[in-house]
């Protein structure tokens, strides 16, 4: 896939370090590992970023104009250091107003400073003072928190700052012979990461520290050594730098991306089509029916039908389709304009077979859509397949399902300005149901209301966010293309395992905690898979699992009404699990959560349904209900007046009599929802009609 971000490291100034191996081996004959960060470079790729170095001239805007993150690591002049032995260890003055003018356009920088930081003759320091770090020129000792038993590696005594916490994946990290650090005393936007601990000399001093500068990211560590191959695999101090790095790029950089040209959005045909069809809205009855003026009704038909004829030339693998909706309009019209019947069109309709990235299609029926508009009304829609080649040769591979389809929302008439994500063939007027065989997932949109409504979120409970939270938050496509990982493993699992159900869950009619927990077991089970797909080396899959979980976690329970909402109940039984298991804590108002522990005990959970499921083969259907009814109650209480609270005695033996003693509500919110789902109802509203290119 395409890389997250691009960091360069600089060895142009005399470093201490390189990042290539046979230049480290030159540096340190004896000992290469001493002067190599290849280890940190590698981590990184590992993580999804570009790596590249700079290694002769000075630093220019130009060379850093498609860099995300600058790594000035510890240079020296060659007094005390074996260096890579090119240029100065000195930044010059123009040098040191690019860096601070790319770090304010929203830049991330590095600093990897030293003990004893001025005999070395280099001008970091005076670049870390540009962003209100001073570096001290001490070496920190300590007696008792220190590393393999030297009282110079210093045990670092990690915090969370201003929402941030870097640590989540980080146990215990040691920096080697470490300088210590000062913040201005006005710098509000400083953030001590790590100190030294209360038994150190000096104690509690700042060792690692973050600053928001303008829209940029600068890291302040003062060692170097924590990163180097001789030392990245102590303790948790790969983790530490590549938490670190990710920081620094996850902030939002000023520059939006570019939005996507459509060729069919540009046509002036698509502003008269959607005119044309908005216009015959009003006309319709709640079945699809026209209700208003026939003759109108019938202008606005042609108006569509002159449209999609212009628009096909930018569809040309349409062809067959926009000749087969023609026809359905105009027999509609012929037809007295009753109850639409678009069956021939739609099975000419077939997305899954042309799955290219970027593809587009033009998309006219009578519809309602789902968590939206409940009428057949006619809707117009552009959509753009979202298949990159990574994803294309893991369903190919891993995840067969020739019906998935990932799609992005081009344009699309009012009917969709709803909280609607999906696109179904089953939605549109048809004659008969239709054989289920493609479903349009909208990336965009989702992935866009998943970042807005766990940023409110986080901001609300104050929850300390891991760098790839953070990442994941503010960067659209990023989040798009890890909803498009978590859909295909997700889509896939529902027809897999004991007791598969129905892909879209339509033809079976059971009380909603079962839909529910069919939701809850296809996530579970992706989350779980995510530990393999990221040992095979795929970038997104920690990404999915923080979706996961905060989708779950926050948008679900507090989106949409509480009638029968097995969506929200799924996320109710996520946080009712994880709370009482004390991975996460809600305390003073503040959401803590225990990250260490976060992947083992959602596999439990796991297991526990997976167990639920299989058992369920040996009972009756009402008795795997009653079962699954028990397991969920023992985690979110049931409502006080339920009947189905009261036991299996109190229930009609009739499935449909049982099904229909559900209580609408039937596992209210807790007081944390209650708390949440107030604060968050502006910001769900909001997100009722967007898309990836709204944010």
């Amino acid at each position: 896939m395409r890389p997250l971000k691009k960091v360069m490291v600089d060895e142009s100034h005399r470093q201490a370090w390189s990042t290539r191996p046979e230049v480290a081996a030159r540096m340190s004959p004896a000992n290469p590992a001493d002067s190599s960060y290849a280890e940190a470079a590698r981590t990184l790729v590992v993580a999804g970023f570009d790596v590249a170095v700079h290694v002769d001239g000075p630093l220019t805007a130009g060379i850093l104009a498609d860099v995300d993150v600058l790594v000035l690591p510890h240079c020296s002049d060659d007094a005390w250091e074996s260096t890579v032995g090119v240029g100065s260890c000195v930044y010059t003055g123009d040098e040191i107003a690019v860096i601070d003018g790319f770090v304010r356009r929203g830049g991330g920088l590095v600093v990897l400073a030293e003990t004893e930081q001025a005999k070395y003759g280099n001008n970091l320091g005076a670049i870390a003072k540009l962003f209100g770090v001073g570096i001290v020129n001490a070496t920190a000792q300590d007696p008792v928190a220190r590393f393999n038993d030297v009282s110079t590696w210093i045990m670092l005594e990690a915090h969370d700052a201003h929402g941030y916490n870097v640590f989540a994946d980080v146990q215990a990290a040691c920096f080697y012979r470490s300088g210590v650090l000062e913040l201005q005393a006005d710098q509000s936007d400083a953030y001590a990461f790590a100190t030294s601990s209360p038994t150190a000399s000096p104690a509690n001093a700042p060792v690692l520290v973050g600053v928001s500068v303008g829209a940029g990211r600068v890291v302040v560590a003062a060692d170097s050594d924590f990163a180097g191959d001789d030392s990245i695999d102590d303790v948790d101090n790969r983790a530490l730098w590549r938490a670190l790095v990710t920081w620094a790029a996850a902030g939002p950089r000023l520059s939006a991306p570019t939005a996507a040209v459509s060729a069919v959005i540009s046509s002036p045909a698509w502003e008269r089509l959607t005119t044309a069809v908005e216009a015959l809205r009003p006309l319709q009855a709640k079945d699809g029916s026209i209700v208003g003026d026939p003759d109108v009704a019938s202008a606005r038909v042609e108006e569509i039908v002159a449209a999609l004829h212009e628009l096909a030339p930018h569809v040309l693998h349409q062809a067959e389709y926009i000749e087969a909706v023609t026809n359905d309009f105009r027999a509609w019209r012929d037809g007295g304009f009753g109850v639409p019947d678009f069956l021939d069109s739609l099975m000419t309709f077939h997305p899954e077979s042309v799955r290219r990235d970027g593809i587009e299609h033009v998309v006219v029926f009578p519809m309602y859509t789902q968590n939206g508009n409940p009428n057949r009304n006619v809707e117009a829609v552009t959509i753009r397949t979202v298949w990159p080649d990574w994803i294309a040769e893991l369903e190919a591979t891993s995840y067969d399902n020739a019906a998935f389809v990932p799609i992005e929302f081009m344009g699309f008439t009012s009917g969709y300005d709803t909280h609607s994500a999906v696109l179904f063939p089953e939605t549109v007027a048809t004659r008969e149901v239709v054989p289920f065989s493609w479903g349009g997932i909208f990336c965009d949109r989702e992935a866009a209301r998943f970042r807005r409504v766990s940023r409110a979120a986080a901001d609300r409970l104050r929850l300390a966010l891991p760098p790839e939270a953070e990442m994941l938050l503010n960067h659209q496509a990023l989040a798009q293309e890890t909803f498009v990982l978590w859909d295909l493993v997700h889509d896939r699992t529902h027809s897999h395992g004991d007791l598969p159900f129905d892909p879209f869950m339509i033809k079976q009619r059971m009380p909603y905690w079962m839909y529910g927990l069919e939701e809850l077991r296809c996530d579970l089970s992706t989350f779980r898979e995510t530990e393999q797909l990221e040992s095979q080396g795929v970038v997104l899959a920690p990404y999915v699992r923080i979706a996961i979980l905060f989708d779950r976690l926050f948008r679900f329970p507090t989106t949409g009404e509480r009638v029968r909402n097995y969506d929200g109940l799924a996320g109710q039984i996520i946080f009712a699990w994880l709370h009482k298991n004390d991975v996460i804590r809600w305390t003073d108002n503040t959401l803590r959560i225990d990250w260490s522990r976060v992947q083992d005990s959602v596999n439990s959970l796991c297991i526990e349904v997976d167990t639920l499921y299989r058992e369920g083969i040996d009972r009756s259907r009402l008795g795997h209900w009653v079962a699954a009814y028990e397991f969920v109650s023992s985690l979110v209480p049931p409502h006080p007046q339920s009947t189905w609270a009261q036991g299996p005695q109190a229930l009609p033996g009739d499935l449909k009599e049982a099904v229909d003693a559900v209580l609408p509500d039937e596992f209210p919110l807790n007081v944390f929802y209650e708390s949440l789902s107030k604060a968050l109802t502006p910001t769900i509203d909001s997100a009722r009609g967007i898309t990836g290119a709204a944010v």
